[in-house]
């Protein structure tokens, strides 16, 4: 049987931990591809199973065949961009885990080092007087502090009301807190508000410590200026169903 000497087709690799473009050649067989695949999935031949799968297609199509030394890529239905699976079916306990970092040993520049360094970003803040090498830091903290308390005073944002952040079309909820919060980085005054939906990112704990309390994932801490203060009730899905 004479090869076929079809063009190259860009296809998309996927295995469960990498991702890629390739050119294919039709006239590849299915071993040649498997031994392609080899470096860029980690699976060994052996142990691959390829399915085609088309934009349009109901089902994946197996690549796959009783002699896969002479069966060829042209003989299934490929594709530009079409995505080619590759699943190893060996038992998980013999794969490699590329995907666990937590045994793998990482280097940390001892910081008596890292403080004599003149290239770091410490030693730019220290030039610069930035952060807290600014000799004005503590003056500027309270200023910025009484700022931050002049507009919560005149936008009216007190515990207890129906708040709107983020402007038009933004998260709505109830405001149940208003003040400094040490264990968020920056300092400064924080609102804490619980969202009518789960749309926040804790219960109303900031490292361990509670400011206020609701159901997970639904309180947040942003800056006063995101937060507008108002007759916002609760949006009811079911009242724009029941208008079509």
């Amino acid at each position: 049987m004479a090869l076929q000497t079809t063009a190259d087709v860009t296809v998309l690799i996927n295995s469960e931990n990498s991702s890629s473009e390739r050119r294919v050649t039709p006239a590849w067989t299915i071993s040649q591809l498997k031994s392609k695949l080899l470096p860029i999935t980690g699976i060994p031949p052996s142990s691959q199973e390829l399915t085609l799968r088309l934009p349009h297609a109901p089902q994946p199509i197996d690549i796959a065949s009783n002699d896969e030394d002479t069966t060829q890529l042209s003989n299934f239905p490929l594709q530009p961009y079409a995505e080619i699976h590759v699943v190893d079916t060996r038992p998980a306990s013999a794969r490699l885990n590329l995907t666990d970092t937590s045994e793998v040993e990482k280097w940390e520049m001892p910081e008596e080092q890292y403080q004599k360094r003149s290239d770091s970003v410490l030693a730019w803040k220290q030039r610069n007087q930035l952060g807290r090498f600014d000799p004005e830091k503590d003056w500027k903290d309270v200023q910025d502090l009484e700022h931050r308390w002049n507009e919560v005073n005149s936008k009216g944002i007190e515990v207890g009301k129906r708040c709107r952040v983020g402007g038009e079309g933004g998260r709505r909820g109830t405001v149940r807190f208003v003040g400094v919060v040490p264990e968020i980085p920056n300092g400064g005054l924080w609102v804490g508000f619980e969202s009518d939906e789960p749309t926040g990112k804790n219960d109303g704990s900031v490292a361990g410590k509670s400011y206020f309390s609701c159901k997970p994932k639904h309180g947040s801490f942003v800056r006063p200026e995101r937060v507008e203060v108002g007759d916002f009730p609760e949006v009811d899905d079911l009242e724009d169903l029941e208008e079509m």
